[in-house]
């Protein structure tokens, strides 16, 4: 698909998303040609910006993100892009953004196709959405809306938010994105399982142990704290990344690849997922705050952050689901602040088995999502020069030459989102089950705040978290694989 028609309208297009992500990825797709000739963007912000002071930021974004660049090209790309000074609570403000999105589809033959991008705090989601309604801002081709998480603040937000975006948009027409899920090696995830016969024929409780997800952020809240204060690593990280992970790594095979039967089989996978009680929130989930050291702040002492607060910076916890391949196997997952490296890894961990030479260990299939992308394979063989085994590693990477053609987790959604390709985006119901679970745990946390007495485990930085972490398992022979 080529030189596709459309006028698209970034709501905070002054923004920092817009500027490292959302310009540099267009770019791309426009050197691509999926987008050249017939498209314009229209950026809208409360900031008295003119258009040309909007192409040198665009320009500058693309210069940011590029080694080398034809300048004419930079030049002829940024001449799509208008800016619109717009306060999103003023109904006016949405008039003027109509008429500017009518004349120029009129310009540029866009065939009344619209794109809607809700790059802005999501405290603007819901009014945006129902002003785009009640000022009839659709045009008279498609229409579709992006939206970045968090989708909601828990399952009512969530549902309020949902019912304001509907009345203007077909849920085939909604990308609630999630760049996690643009990601090369995330996208690896169904290649490994369904075309590699020794992967899917021991993809079953028969054979897997447990699966463990990690997502260690190196860095604590810094300016966020805020924002963070009100969210929360379940929130902010496990409701939507881990997740997605978590449903890519559990799901059933789709009988083929079309964006239908992925979610069918995802939504099948979902009716499944056990929610937690509140006793078992008590003995299967680990809330965590770092601590200061010589050179940091602790948690409750970062700026904007409440100095009681028991809004946790590092959990961890355990999933199941009662169908699936891998129906009763325990997930157990992680994710924080301030350990000891950024790294997103995946460990699936396989049964022991009886065999002669006894020290032998389990077979572990390790996916590293970021920073580096690889799949390995751990597998026991012969020392060479003493008796006994030694583990080796089974290693699927990219060379150099392939990582230079790895498109930007940004770049490939937004690729979907031109061709109408919702596969990588989360789907109404998907969504709704996850903020089920998140909600039964929030829930139950918020009852032992009340009660006084909350469970918070205080934790070292620039490490792997609190060692509380290591009492979710169910057996005392498993542990974290990644330490």
């Amino acid at each position: 698909m080529k030189n596709i028609p459309v006028i698209m309208i970034i709501f905070g297009g002054s923004g920092d998303l817009a500027h490292r992500k959302l310009y540099p990825s267009l770019f791309n797709l426009y050197e691509q040609g999926l987008i050249h000739d017939n498209f314009a963007v229209i950026g809208t912000a409360r900031r008295p910006w003119s258009h040309e002071y909007l192409r040198e930021q665009v320009s500058d974004a693309i210069h940011e993100t590029h080694d080398q660049v034809d300048e004419n090209e930079v030049k002829a790309f940024a001449s799509h892009f208008y800016y619109q000074s717009h306060d999103v609570t003023n109904v006016e403000h949405y008039v003027t953004l109509k008429k500017l999105a009518q004349e120029l589809d009129d310009r540029y033959s866009a065939q009344g196709n619209r794109l809607f991008y809700m790059a802005m705090a999501p405290r603007f989601f819901g009014t945006i959405a129902t002003h785009i309604n009640d000022q009839h801002l659709t045009g008279s081709g498609f229409n579709r809306i992006v939206v970045e998480k968090p989708f909601g603040h828990d399952l009512a937000s969530a549902e309020q938010l949902n019912k304001e975006i509907t009345a203007s948009f077909d849920e085939n027409d909604i990308f609630r994105i999630d760049h996690y899920l643009g990601k090369e090696m995330i996208q690896n995830i169904m290649p490994m399982r369904f075309t590699n016969p020794l992967i899917k024929n021991i993809w079953s409780g028969e054979y897997i142990k447990n699966i463990q997800i990690t997502l260690a952020e190196r860095l604590g809240v810094e300016a966020r704290g805020g924002y963070y204060d009100t969210s929360g690593a379940l929130r902010d990280m496990v409701q939507n990344h881990i997740f997605q992970i978590i449903t890519l790594l559990a799901m059933p095979e789709p009988k083929d690849l079309s964006s239908d039967s992925v979610h069918q089989a995802k939504q099948e996978l979902l009716k499944s997922l056990i929610i937690p009680t509140p006793e078992e929130v008590k003995k299967n989930f680990v809330r965590g705050q770092y601590l200061g050291s010589d050179t940091t702040f602790a948690y409750k002492k970062e700026p904007n952050v409440d100095p009681d607060s028991t809004t946790e910076t590092y959990v961890a916890g355990k999933t199941k689901f009662t169908s699936g391949p891998i129906a009763g196997v325990p997930i157990y997952f992680r994710t924080g602040k301030e350990f000891k490296e950024k790294k997103t890894r995946i460990d699936i961990v396989l049964k022991h088995i009886n065999n002669p030479y006894g020290q032998a260990h389990s077979n572990n299939i390790t996916i590293e999502v970021d920073p580096e992308s690889k799949i390995y394979i751990t597998i026991n063989g012969k020392k060479i020069d003493e008796p006994g085994i030694r583990r080796e590693d089974l290693t699927y990477v990219f060379s150099k030459e392939e990582m230079t053609k790895v498109p930007d987790g940004y770049e490939r959604l937004l690729h979907d989102v031109f061709v109408n390709d919702s596969t990588n985006f989360t789907h109404w119901s998907e969504l709704k089950r996850y903020w089920e679970f998140i909600d039964a745990v929030e829930d139950a946390w918020q009852k032992e705040n009340e009660a006084g007495n909350p469970e918070i485990a205080q934790y070292l930085p620039y490490r792997m978290g609190p060692k509380e972490a290591d009492n979710i398992f169910e057996s005392p022979t498993e542990h974290w694989i990644y330490e």
